[in-house]
């Protein structure tokens, strides 16, 4: 039955319709919240989106910074991915991931390990995983539980904080690969307004 069915037979006190009005509202709230994450995830998205795409080969595997343009790009694409899901244990990485190249350094439990990985993804790869990342956003910003535990031990915090830990994340990379883009090329990635 509908609320207002309900709410007309069972409870007809003002307390009662006050109880309700202000469940509703809360509720839509939340709606709204997430329609707001959801927006500032495909703005973001597109940024780091942009520089992908404005990034030319001889950039794109660049060995003059420690940590090169595909691979920066590759590991916010990543991090976005698991963040998206409810918990560690339901991620299922992309079909295509390289074991551990989503580090930028060292493992954190190996820190004094140094690594390099010698085959880097294609741009058209890492396009088509910033693909699958922004249909992850679709499906599962609109499902989130804002309250919920982060899901990852490492983040101590709520579902709500792990968007915004994400969404900083991730335009964290998208400027990093801006400020690259502009310094190298002297070309800029647009300012993206949330849809």
């Amino acid at each position: 039955r509908c609320l207002s069915d309900w709410s007309s037979d069972v409870c007809s006190s003002d307390l009662c319709q006050s109880l309700l009005t202000w469940a509703t509202l809360d509720f839509m709230a939340d709606l709204n919240i997430l329609h707001n994450v959801a927006r500032q995830y495909r703005a973001s998205l597109a940024m780091l989106g942009q520089a992908i795409d404005m990034c030319p080969e001889s950039l794109w595997t660049d060995t003059e910074y420690p940590n090169r343009f595909w691979h920066i790009a590759y590991h916010a694409l990543f991090y976005t991915h698991l963040y998206l899901q409810p918990s560690e244990a339901d991620f299922r990485p992309w079909a295509k991931h390289s074991e551990n190249c989503q580090y930028l350094g060292a493992r954190p439990w190996a820190p004094q390990e140094t690594r390099r990985i010698e085959t880097p993804y294609t741009k058209a790869d890492v396009l088509e995983y910033h693909e699958i990342c922004c249909a992850e956003v679709e499906t599962r910003v609109p499902a989130l539980d804002l309250e919920a535990v982060s899901g990852f031990p490492w983040l101590p915090f709520n579902k709500m904080e792990v968007q915004f830990y994400n969404i900083r994340h991730v335009q964290h990379h998208a400027g990093q690969l801006a400020d690259r883009l502009r310094t190298k090329l002297n070309v800029g990635v647009a300012w993206v307004r949330p849809d």
